[in-house]
């Protein structure tokens, strides 16, 4: 295998976790990391290399900039997956630095030769696909939940499953209150490395929030979503009836329409909010939702609060929210009421979100069972208003001598008009 060394031949240097394990899977590996024994701060730092880390030594290498750590032990002191004091003097071990990680499948290391040292059986669960937790010291860090959650998201496509006993840990820290302790950075950091890492073949997000479901860590940090499993939705527009099922096949379709879009967290994360109103209905009033676009937006509000979203992520989320349907019913909708939702959607000043907002509710009206490759003309029908729309500007009324309000008066009669033209050309194909 082919993997750059340090050429500081004193040091005991061991190429360790993701890079080791996604090799063994002939996976290509973005980052290496090293695990040095027996060595001090004190020899790191003679060496050349620059200290990185605060609460344990981690350094960069003087020429390659790789991370090397010391290796440690931790020890539980406190809540949180900080709470841990830390122990890397010399005469910690290779075998014990290994114990502390989370999986068995990033327990693994590999010495300068290539030999593969794998005292917890890493490699017999890369064999057989298994996630799986080193020890109980797995329940000590609240964050291996999402960690996990998200691995089974990435290695989705290689059929890895997560075992038993290790998501049952996983339950015990959900229903602990540890995940409270959770920063929002945090939280939003692997919610965001889910919805948007990986190339476009391997991206499964929807696999991430089945498992927090599952161990019941959603209903801890997104409740709101959480309720949504066991809300039903009208059979017919809505063959897999439940609403939870609904918005996982949505962020399906939303990964297969962006798979390379920069803007792809923004869109998908629209896609899991768009009908979190839906958890509020009254279940006397089921399978029905009626007003759920505008009830979900404080819900929207909330999460996006919560864990610090972007704000683009915010704003799309709530457009998607609210006028979804809108976009669905494009066709039966009159020119004025069209004209009215570009103005919300304010397609004026940012005519570019409007691809951002119209890939997301095809991903809602794709994400059905049986709806998965129907067409979806509306799409096409919006960009053709809202873009004859846009070409109204203003120069031609300044020409005429108006001013102020009589301009903006004139400017959304001249759109109005745009509007009905393509209404009618659509009209008669």
């Amino acid at each position: 295998m082919n993997t750059t060394f340090s050429n500081i031949t004193e040091l005991d240097v061991y190429l360790v976790g993701g890079a080791v394990r996604d090799q063994l899977l002939n996976r290509a590996v973005k980052d290496h990391d090293y695990l040095v024994v027996g060595a001090t701060v004190e020899q790191m730092l003679s060496l050349g290399f620059t200290q990185v880390g605060k609460d344990f030594p981690v350094f960069l290498h003087p020429k390659t900039k790789n991370e090397y750590a010391l290796a440690r032990t931790e020890r539980k002191q406190g809540q949180g997956y900080t709470g841990f004091a830390c122990y890397a003097e010399p005469d910690v071990t290779l075998e014990q630095d290994l114990l502390r990680r989370d999986l068995t499948v990033n327990a693994i290391a590999m010495s300068h030769d290539g030999t593969i040292i794998d005292p917890y059986h890493g490699q017999q669960d890369l064999e057989h696909k298994i996630l799986r937790h080193v020890s109980n010291a797995f329940l000590e860090d609240p964050l291996r939940v999402l960690r996990v959650a998200r691995f089974a998201a990435r290695y989705h496509n290689y059929g890895f499953t997560i075992a038993p006993e290790t998501l049952e840990l996983m339950t015990q820290i959900s229903n602990s209150g540890e995940l409270a302790t959770l920063s929002a950075e945090r939280v939003w950091q692997e919610m965001q490395r889910s919805l948007s890492e990986g190339t476009a073949d391997e991206q499964h997000p929807e696999v991430f929030f089945q498992v927090l479901h599952q161990c019941q860590a959603l209903k801890a940090l997104w409740p709101e979503l959480d309720a949504l499993w066991g809300v039903p939705n009208p059979p017919l527009w809505h063959p897999e009836i439940c609403s939870g099922d609904h918005t996982m096949m949505v962020l399906q379709q939303a990964v297969k329409l962006t798979p390379n879009n920069e803007n792809k967290t923004a869109i998908r994360f629209a896609a899991v909010c768009h009908d979190l109103g839906k958890s509020l209905t009254k279940s006397e009033h089921w399978p029905s939702h009626r007003g759920h676009e505008k009830a979900g937006l404080p819900l929207v509000e909330k999460i996006a609060k919560q864990l610090k979203v972007p704000n683009y992520c915010k704003q799309l989320a709530l457009k998607v929210c609210e006028h979804h349907l809108h976009c669905h019913k494009a066709f039966q909708l009159k020119s004025s009421t069209l004209l009215r939702i570009f103005d919300q959607l304010d397609v004026w000043r940012k005519p570019q979100e409007f691809d951002d907002f119209l890939l997301a509710c095809k991903s809602d009206f794709l994400g059905r069972l049986g709806f998965e490759n129907r067409p979806y003309p509306q799409e096409q029908y919006l960009k053709d208003a809202m873009l004859a729309a846009c070409n109204v500007n203003a120069k031609a009324f300044v020409e005429q001598g108006l001013q102020g309000l009589a301009i903006k008066e004139a400017m959304a009669k001249a759109r109005l008009t745009a509007i009905k033209k393509v209404k009618e050309q659509y009209q008669l194909k």
